[in-house]
């Protein structure tokens, strides 16, 4: 029988180790290998997850979402209409109403139809005559259009009113006549207002339009709630709101301020 030497038959300490020290580390990457699977799995499925909730928000339909022009309101539609067919300017309607009659003074000018918020004290009010700042009232113009005009009331001196109105397409006057039913004490206030006033209508137009950028529908020469002469200014902007001024008849300054978002 043939003998096997001892270094044959025996491990030695050190190879033990490596062998031991082997299986370790491959236990360890195998481990390592697992875990990370588990964890890419977990991260996919957090993140699909998460996905999942913030998507519907992102993908809201175009039906809920907001449109490219916003809506306009009723007033802010008849606004855009009306202005669209307009091609005499405030300016030019002022000059225009003054013309017809000597030596007056505009006191009011309105594009009618734009609003109707100054409709129980303006000439415009009522075609077939209704009263004006002054209390007076308008005649039914000879020869009016179904287009849109300019309706002013001009003012003598003596206090006496005039309502003129004029195609506000064409610059034409449609009408020009003394106010009705005109009283002496109407007069005698119309005459002082005229007197105190030192802004024109035009400068007090232009004080808004230096404030707020936009196209002058409607001024009246009036008193605020504190007694104070002022230039009621109406301007309609780009996004077809409208804002009031109230502009001092003295001295020009801008005195309140009012925006009708309707």
């Amino acid at each position: 029988m043939r003998s096997e030497s001892p270094r044959n038959k025996s491990v030695s300490p050190r190879t033990r180790r490596l062998r031991v020290a082997g299986a370790l580390g491959a236990v360890l990457a195998a481990a390592l290998v697992a875990g990370c699977g588990q964890d890419s799995g977990d991260e996919t499925s957090s993140a699909t997850s998460e996905a999942a909730k913030v998507m519907p928000n992102q993908s809201a339909s175009p039906s809920g979402s907001p449109t490219s022009t916003a809506q306009l309101t009723e007033d802010q539609a008849k606004r855009k209409k009306m202005l669209s067919a307009v091609k005499i300017t405030f300016s030019k309607a002022a000059t225009t109403a003054v013309g017809e009659v000597s030596g007056g003074k505009l006191t009011e000018l309105e594009l009618e139809g734009v609003d109707d918020d100054h409709s129980s004290a303006s000439p415009s009010a009522d075609m077939s005559g209704s009263p004006s700042p002054s209390g007076s009232g308008s005649p039914s113009p000879s020869g009016s259009s179904a287009g849109p005009k300019w309706m002013a009331e001009v003012v003598e001196d003596n206090g006496t009113a005039h309502v003129v109105t004029i195609d506000a397409v064409s610059g034409d006057v449609l009408d020009s006549s003394p106010a009705a039913d005109q009283s002496e004490s109407d007069k005698q206030k119309m005459a002082d207002r005229i007197a105190k006033a030192k802004q024109t209508p035009q400068q007090a137009a232009k004080v808004a339009t230096d404030k707020k950028k936009g196209t002058v529908t409607s001024i009246d020469l009036d008193e605020n709630d504190s007694k104070a002469l002022v230039w009621k200014v109406d301007v309609v902007t780009e996004d077809w709101k409208k804002t009031t001024f109230d502009v001092d008849a003295e001295n020009g300054k801008i005195t309140n301020e009012e925006v009708d978002n309707d």
